[in-house]
């Protein structure tokens, strides 16, 4: 290893970090806890841990700022990582190797330990130059994210605990970008809908073509639903992979029904995962589903498995004084920020819902996106650029 990274301090903290195998289906969040605590002790931070569900802790290091009546600023990143196929990395995933190109090899480089580490690093900065800010900060660490954050962010942002933070306004993480003078940032998320629909008819001997059969109202059902995902398909032709945020996605993901091939069953069910934009009306559409189901025939029925709510994105405009912060921060540097819509789903959607600003934001540019992919890393020289665009931002928006 490069001696100069190996006397790094950020890098060996960060490396440290990685090494903490946060990692579902079982995940144990007790080392990640010591390492934050650890964390705040040196930079002589006060740090609160909740524990709203057993074994589900939320860590919340606190920055105090010159006006701390202020609304503060929330830095959130979560501290579960997905699961790996060991046998197809190069280096172990949980060893935080760095290759001698520098590309630091680990899950968690990218989504998201890296994000949580900018906050820290950067507020480590600005501490050791003597930097005092206007508004508190608190730098939050969350269980969960990877499974849709029922015992992680969804059930702190809807706290007493989380109302005292006194939150107004909370920078969470996006994504990579390849562009080397490109930072991603999304201001808002589709709506997650999952639905199943049941189609009922007759039963009846499989050599017969009875009318009103389970399978014909099966068929327009499918018909429907698959029509309209071509259609969407249609308008990413031209967009790129993080744009898919601006479509509506239906994915047909199940299927069930039937007791035998020889007869035609009572019932077939289909179950579909939708993802709405938040410029799309999401009465309409789901008037739309009721208008399919009566036109597929009686005994047709559709059913959410999960219904979230509609999220109001974050507006990117005058109104919102901290993004006009950060986007002039941003370009001063040098950096264009891409905005656009979530193509899935973070932590910011349960801030959003509580009526306080948001936006998606890791400084990660000139770098492939490998979120949740084999040989996940990222590159040091990438990490420290990092920390010095966090810390701008930082400064810019607690000054606010």
């Amino acid at each position: 290893m490069n001696e100069k990274w190996q006397n790094d301090e950020e890098i060996q903290r960060f490396r440290e970090y990685l090494r903490i195998p946060s990692v579902h289906p079982k995940v144990d969040y007790g080392d990640c806890v010591k390492f934050l605590k650890k964390q705040a002790v040196s930079l002589d931070l006060p740090v609160v841990v909740y524990e709203l569900v057993p074994k589900k802790p939320i860590v919340v290091i606190t920055w105090k700022g010159l006006q701390p009546n202020l609304p503060a600023i929330m830095l959130n990143s979560h501290m579960d990582v997905v699961p790996v196929y060991e046998d197809s990395w190069t280096y172990p995933p949980f060893e935080a190797r760095i290759s001698d190109d520098g590309f630091i090899y680990a899950r968690g480089t990218q989504d998201m330990k890296c994000v949580g580490m900018f906050h820290l690093e950067a507020v480590r900065r600005l501490k050791n130059a003597g930097i005092r800010l206007r508004r508190t900060v608190h730098i939050t660490f969350v269980p969960d994210e990877e499974i849709n954050s029922v015992d992680g962010m969804r059930i702190f942002s809807e706290s007493q605990e989380f109302k005292k933070l006194n939150v107004g306004f909370e920078l969470d993480e996006s994504m990579s970008n390849p562009c080397p003078g490109e930072i991603i940032v999304f201001y808002g998320e589709r709506t997650s809908r999952q639905i199943k629909v049941t189609c009922r008819g007759e039963p009846g001997h499989g050599s017969i073509l009875m009318a009103d059969t389970a399978g014909e109202k099966f068929h327009y059902i499918v018909n429907r639903f698959m029509t309209l995902r071509a259609e969407e398909l249609k308008k990413l032709k031209n967009k790129s992979l993080v744009q898919s945020g601006e479509v509506i996605t239906v994915n047909l993901t199940q299927v069930e029904g039937g007791v035998q091939v020889n007869v035609l069953p009572e019932k077939l069910t289909a179950y579909f995962d939708i993802r709405i934009p938040p410029f799309v009306d999401h009465d309409e559409f789901e008037n739309m589903i009721s208008k399919w189901c009566q036109e597929a025939g009686e005994g047709v029925t559709f059913e959410y498995i999960e219904k979230n709510p509609e999220v109001k994105s974050t507006k990117l405009d005058d109104s919102l004084p901290f993004w006009g912060a950060l986007e002039k921060t941003c370009n001063e540097m040098g950096y264009k920020l891409n905005c656009l819509i979530c193509p899935g789903a973070t932590d910011a959607r349960f801030i959003r819902r509580q009526g306080i600003p948001a936006i998606n934001f890791s400084p990660l540019p000139n770098t492939p996106m490998l979120i949740h992919c084999h040989d996940e890393r990222l590159h040091v020289d990438v990490f420290k650029t990092g920390i010095d665009i966090m810390k701008k931002v930082l400064v810019a928006v607690a000054n606010v």
